[in-house]
């Protein structure tokens, strides 16, 4: 086997990284949140860390830990869903799934739709809609989006951290 069909987990294992290189590789996991990967390395990387879902479990555990504010200000750091698409600045992951989901190419009625839409859910629970939307289309992220506008702020709070932790996860397998 080559290195290049080798994927990260064997190539260069999390529990033989030193802080800095596994902050830079998996820093990024949970979007603009490194602490996330700072305070888990703290805790000790161990071999059992050396598979994604392993990691994905450990970094989850993390951020449920974690005061709401700190969470809070996590979800704070994700970008709208398409409605701002264009003008927002995006990580190269959140621009690689957006457009997997064809979020870069709705119809004026769409994109108007979500432009509304994040609007009115950023002013209800103060944070943008986060949808992990690996392996679905905009209609289903945009139904989505008009039910979960809906929730009561604990509810949909709980919803965000359960997406932001399956986006962190689908990050992680990709590796």
């Amino acid at each position: 086997m080559t290195e290049t069909t080798q994927s990260l987990f064997e190539t260069r294992p999390p529990s033989t990284l030193a802080e800095s290189a596994f902050v830079s590789l998996y820093g990024w996991v949970y979007e603009h949140s490194p602490w996330v990967a700072h305070q888990l390395y703290e805790r000790g990387i161990t071999k059992n860390l050396d598979n994604s879902a392993a990691l994905a479990d450990a970094m989850a555990a993390i951020v449920n830990g974690a005061v709401d504010d700190d969470k809070l200000s996590l979800l704070r750091a994700h970008p709208d869903l398409a409605g701002k698409l264009a003008l927002a600045d995006l990580t190269e992951s959140s621009q690689s799934e957006q457009k997997g989901a064809g979020l870069d190419q709705c119809t004026p009625d769409e994109l108007a739709r979500f432009t509304e839409l994040n609007d009115l859910y950023k002013q209800k629970f103060g944070f943008p809609f986060i949808f992990a939307v690996k392996g679905y289309h905009r209609t289903d992220i945009l139904e989505a989006f008009e039910r979960r506008v809906k929730n009561d702020p604990e509810t949909e709070f709980n919803e965000a951290i359960n997406q932001v932790h399956r986006i962190a996860k689908l990050r992680l397998e990709a590796l």
